[in-house]
């Protein structure tokens, strides 16, 4: 959770800063947690490409469309294509995002101390910083993966290429485009992917305040601790909470960077093309394709990684740390 000022008692027994982890175990612990939860989440990565990237002419308009013919063609491992090259990469990206998240999540609440903002806007302004900067971070080795990645989940459909792997898609892409196509839509996946993690971090910390408060545990309570139910309800509340309100802020901006992203270069075009012949296709909602499966997504993915964040960061505690159990 934050790493809440002095002043915010009720939460105290609850928080565990950056300098009380044993980072060693935080990141070995925290890899094979996210690695799972990403195995479990990432089918709706697929799916939400797929609508995303669709011609007027392809027949499937729903999820469960996408589903059935992803199985129906290629068993269960087609809602994995390109989960090799995802994962080969999550591990030092999610590093690289957890070390700058709590590290300048720390920083920006002393920044702002001294303003004397309420609880709930601290923890917007401070999570949504460093939610920012995290996602600015690891961007650099998110972006060719995440190039490779839906080149590889929308191959041979709609009319796009089909590929021998990750290799060969980083082979082409390079032969074709040079190192900047590994980079196609870097500036669209900042753009999207930074303020859609500031939007989210910001939306999770304020919320849990606000249900905190509800729930009537005040700043100055200093005895009334939260249960561990209570604890990871509120936690999990607020992912729900902040996948709503992030995926509905930025799906758009993800529609573009994908479709982008996988466009062959004499069918590409610019930003403003892509979304002329969005709108021409599906009128203004077209910008909004995939927003069910991102909701699921963020919504799914958010809840589940909080609740394991936080966990992971009771379960790699220092010794001297009492925490909840």
């Amino acid at each position: 959770m934050d790493s809440s000022p002095a002043r915010a008692k009720s939460f105290a027994q609850t928080e565990i800063n950056w300098d009380k982890l044993d980072k060693t175990k935080f990141y070995v612990v925290g890899a094979g947690i996210f690695t799972g939860i990403t195995v479990a989440l990432y089918p709706v990565s697929v799916v939400k490409t797929r609508l995303q990237v669709a011609s007027r002419d392809v027949v499937e308009k729903s999820a469960f469309s996408v589903v059935k013919n992803l199985v129906k063609t290629d068993g269960i491992p087609g809602l994995y294509r390109g989960f090799g090259t995802v994962i080969t990469g999550a591990i030092p990206t999610r590093i690289i995002f957890m070390t700058s998240l709590e590290t300048t999540k720390v920083a920006a609440f002393k920044a702002i101390e001294p303003f004397n903002f309420s609880e709930p806007t601290q923890a917007a302004i401070a999570n949504g910083v460093a939610g920012m900067i995290s996602s600015l971070f690891s961007q650099a080795i998110f972006v060719p993966l995440d190039v490779i990645s839906q080149k590889l989940m929308v191959q041979g459909y709609s009319g796009y290429a089909t590929y021998n792997g990750g290799i060969d898609v980083a082979r082409k892409v390079l032969k074709s485009d040079g190192i900047r196509g590994l980079y196609r839509g870097f500036g669209l996946s900042v753009m999207t992917y930074s303020p859609s993690s500031a939007v989210w971090w910001a939306s999770y910390g304020s919320s849990q305040r606000y249900i905190w408060q509800f729930l009537g545990y005040g700043a100055d309570d200093k005895e009334h601790v939260p249960s561990q139910r209570t604890l990871m309800l509120v936690q999990g509340t607020g992912g729900i909470v902040a996948g709503a309100v992030a995926s509905c802020i930025t799906t758009p901006l993800d529609t573009i960077k994908t479709r982008l992203q996988v466009m062959d270069p004499e069918k590409r075009g610019t930003a403003r093309q892509v979304v002329k012949r969005l709108i021409v296709e599906d009128g203004w909602k077209g910008l909004y394709r995939g927003l069910g499966p991102r909701f699921v997504s963020m919504s799914a993915w958010g809840t589940s990684m909080i609740l394991a964040y936080e966990y992971l960061k009771r379960l790699c505690a220092k010794d001297e740390i009492d925490v909840l159990s």
